[in-house]
């Protein structure tokens, strides 16, 4: 998998329809839930884009501290059911990782996390932090990621 990191700007059509439909795969038709995925915030954010030769098949945006949360932060994580057997989540984490600190210079992340991926998060330096919270219908856990 190749990763590329583009502002909202520099996505092109085909792959801004591209991640949108993997997120509506996903979040929306997989995970049975209707949520706002186009909530006005992508315009702000980096994208993380994971590409299988010219198939986007992992993806994250990333915030700036002060643009979601107080830290930098990760979301929509999100990897085509297809290609999760190849470890396309860990390559997509460590390469956004990777970004928030040479886009925004630091060391701490901060992620809103399903539940049940605690420890998938846990293998990237991920703590929780706090209690458990319904988003979106669906169980959270804050997690923050701090230097290494």
């Amino acid at each position: 998998m190749i990763t590329r990191v583009k502002t909202f700007n520099e996505l092109t059509i085909h792959e801004l329809y591209d991640i949108l439909q993997l997120r509506s795969e996903v979040f929306v038709v997989e995970q049975d839930c209707v949520y706002q995925d186009i909530d006005g915030k992508d315009k702000k954010a980096l994208h993380v884009i994971g590409y299988d030769d010219d198939t986007i098949v992992a993806y994250t945006r990333l915030f700036d501290a002060g643009d979601y949360f107080e830290n930098p932060s990760i979301g929509r994580v999100v990897v085509n059911k297809e290609a999760r057997a190849f470890g396309y989540g860990h390559h997509i984490m460590k390469a956004s990782i990777a970004a928030i600190k040479t886009y925004y210079q630091s060391s701490t992340i901060k992620i809103s996390a399903q539940t049940y991926l605690k420890k998938f998060y846990e293998s990237h330096g991920f703590l929780k932090v706090g209690n458990e919270y319904l988003e979106d219908g669906i169980p959270h856990i804050a997690m923050i990621r701090t230097a290494k």
